[in-house]
């Protein structure tokens, strides 16, 4: 395996992090949306993740198997939008109740650390393998 292999499963892995804080961000600023383009109220997004062989078809056993990460779409959160009694809303229903979006700030914040910790262990990688590369000049001097 190449150091190049190493650094592109890393960089795919902050690509797809990044993507994954940008939605969480979007899903927290949108947490009190009432109305969308759409209609009704704003539904949270999540980004979908998939696997892609970095390695060519000639590599070694170890290079077929190792897999970065693109994140292929963001889907829209099928639950339902959480009802909310609030008669003076101008959303609100006959009965006074508002839909607000299906967004837990607590679940999205807990998204948003793990992502952060993801992003970070990946930087982590590109850092060890500038090292180990480095390390690996120095042996010809």
């Amino acid at each position: 395996m190449k150091l190049t292999d190493i650094v592109d499963v890393a960089v795919s892995g902050i690509s797809a992090q990044r993507t994954r804080m940008s939605t969480t961000a979007s899903n927290l600023a949108n947490a009190s949306s009432t109305r969308t383009e759409e209609g009704g109220p704003y539904r949270r997004r999540d980004p979908v993740f998939e696997s892609k062989a970095v390695g060519g078809p000639f590599g070694d056993r170890l290079d077929r198997h190792v897999q970065a990460v693109r994140v292929t779409r963001v889907v829209a959160d099928d639950r339902p939008p959480i009802q909310r009694f609030d008669p003076g809303h101008p959303d609100a229903d006959a009965e006074g109740f508002v839909s607000m979006p299906n967004v837990s700030p607590v679940e999205e914040l807990a998204n948003m650390m793990s992502a952060m910790r993801s992003y970070e262990a990946n930087l982590l990688i590109i850092r060890k393998a500038r090292e180990m590369a480095d390390a690996a000049l120095q042996l010809g001097r």
